[in-house]
């Protein structure tokens, strides 16, 4: 038995190494946490190519400027496309972002074909 297991383990050491890691978020702008100035574009930057495709976000308002009960609105009308480097998500606004908090939802599908999704927050002043 011990021969199997050492034998086995010899043929899977040998085999290529495949990547086992999924796409992380390494950047975005605006940063999460940040407070930033009217922006007409997003971007989520990962470690590896984007299926642009599979690939988008979605982009809620959830707090406004003396607004104590303001009810989360979706933002539409976005463009979303992966940059030249096929790591990039690029987010085109049709028009500046008026203050208040945002939440971003984010799902991605990687080269590896996992399908990853997260979320951050961030504030237009």
């Amino acid at each position: 038995m011990r021969r199997i297991l050492f034998a086995a383990a010899l043929t899977l050491a040998a085999l290529p190494s495949v990547a086992m890691a999924h796409a992380k978020l390494l950047s975005t702008s605006p940063a999460a946490n940040a407070t930033v100035a009217k922006p007409t574009k997003l971007t989520l930057t990962f470690s590896e190519k984007l299926l642009a495709p599979l690939s988008g976000i979605d982009l809620t308002m959830t707090g406004m400027p003396g607004m104590a009960d303001h009810a989360p609105m979706p933002i539409k009308g976005f463009r979303t496309a992966v940059d030249r480097d096929g790591k990039t998500l690029v987010v085109t606004l049709p028009r500046a972002l008026p203050a208040g908090s945002y939440d971003l939802n984010w799902h991605i599908v990687g080269a590896d074909q996992h399908k990853i999704a997260g979320k951050y927050s961030f504030s237009v002043k």
